[in-house]
């Protein structure tokens, strides 16, 4: 029942391996230095798009903002370049977006299918077919993506990739499925990280998932946490968090891999939960592969 995703999921430190492969050999067609970027994505593209914007400001690389590629304020503020992350290249507001683009603004696609509306309108197209999938839910072509990006800031993704191979041979602690519900925080550039997680178990299991960053569950979430909660923070844990967290009768978790290998053991335990609930996560309900929007421009 979860033949796709679950082989996608397991097919990540691969795809991580050929990413940092095409960072080294195509470097000249990332975000130089000292640029000034918008980051455009919808959905979980959207979620990699805002840590890749905040990871690259806190590396001193350039000005980076994040934006839902359905908002067209970048085509203004006079950025340097655009970067699109999209899987299909078949999204509306995403292939809309670079229309507007064209002739004003320099744009850096990268997609898993070139020859389509959106690799046809980049300027410059990066191509990640070798991570593209066959289930909705997103998970190798996401991470990829955003892997691809990082080791284009100098990041060295060895230690990422064995992190990633230490979460897929790991058994999941059975106290984390038996949970009902799941908040995820992060620190700076893991707080699109913690929203993609919470995405992750909607979108596969139906689950209660919420997001914040770490500072902010404090100041209100903190009270929907109790003895059914899991919360899970991604990347450094403030002082303090993990006792107010255990003093609501919530089970903390923090992991010491590198935050998109923790994203690996997040996507399985989707997986884990969709087939708890009788749910087939590479057929989630409600949802497609990509968003057409009928009578779009």
């Amino acid at each position: 029942m979860t033949a796709h995703v679950t082989a996608e999921i397991a097919g990540q430190p691969d795809c991580w391996r050929r990413a940092a492969d095409i960072a080294v050999a195509q470097a000249d067609l990332l975000p130089r230095r000292g640029e000034r970027v918008a980051v455009v994505g919808c959905g979980t593209s959207y979620f990699m798009a805002r840590a890749y914007a905040a990871l690259r400001e806190s590396l001193g690389a350039g000005e980076t903002d994040a934006f839902p590629a359905s908002d067209p304020t970048p085509i203004g503020r006079g950025y340097d370049r655009i970067v699109a992350l999209t899987r299909s290249g078949t999204t509306t507001e995403v292939a809309d977006l670079l229309a507007l683009a064209q002739g004003r603004v320099p744009t850096l696609v990268l997609t898993g299918v070139p020859d389509s509306p959106a690799g046809r309108r980049g300027d410059v197209v990066l191509d990640l077919g070798f991570a593209d999938e066959r289930s909705v839910v997103q998970t190798r072509f996401a991470t990829t993506a955003l892997q691809l990006l990082r080791a284009g800031l100098g990041v060295d993704l060895a230690p990422s990739i064995t992190d990633a191979e230490l979460a897929l041979y790991e058994p999941l602690p059975r106290s984390w499925e038996l949970r009902g519900q799941f908040t995820f925080l992060g620190t700076g550039w893991t707080v699109g990280l913690a929203d993609e997680a919470a995405l992750k178990l909607r979108e596969a299991a139906r689950a209660w998932t919420e997001s914040y960053a770490a500072m902010e569950y404090r100041h209100g979430p903190i009270s929907i946490s109790d003895r059914t909660s899991l919360v899970w923070c991604f990347g450094p844990v403030p002082s303090g968090l993990a006792d107010e967290v255990e003093s609501t009768s919530a089970l903390f978790a923090a992991d010491a891999l590198d935050p998109v290998a923790a994203l690996v053991r997040v996507q399985r335990l989707a997986v884990a939960l969709a087939g708890r609930r009788g749910l087939n996560p590479d057929r989630p309900r409600n949802l497609a592969r990509s968003v057409i929007l009928t009578g779009a421009a």
